[in-house]
């Protein structure tokens, strides 16, 4: 049962938000292998000064758009699957809002 707490700026549409989430899920789906009905998010809307980063790291720029996904699940998982589970996530959200890869 993976939990996920999703940290994102509050000004982000509930469409956004919610196509955040649903990309998440699908992850784990396909990545974890996890059961369809395994659903537990919590989603932190933040104020814009409440979300502190860097506007460049290590050669990766940011936005006002950034987000924090945290993932607290059981061990069992290699590092290639969490690794590939990474990568399906920041693929999803960002082809299904205006999230950039480099903002997750």
């Amino acid at each position: 049962m993976p939990f996920v707490r999703i940290s994102l700026p509050k000004k982000l549409s509930q469409e956004t938000k919610e196509n955040i989430s649903i990309s998440i899920h699908e992850s784990l789906i396909q990545e974890f292998n996890i059961p369809q009905d395994d659903y537990f998010h919590v989603i932190e809307e933040l104020e814009t000064s409440q979300i502190k980063f860097p506007k460049s790291y290590l050669g990766i720029t940011h936005s006002e758009n950034i987000i924090y996904v945290q993932i607290t699940a059981g061990q069992g998982r290699t590092k290639e699957q969490k690794t590939k589970l990474y990568a399906q996530i920041a693929a999803r959200i960002s082809n299904t809002t205006e999230i950039l890869k480099n903002d997750i």
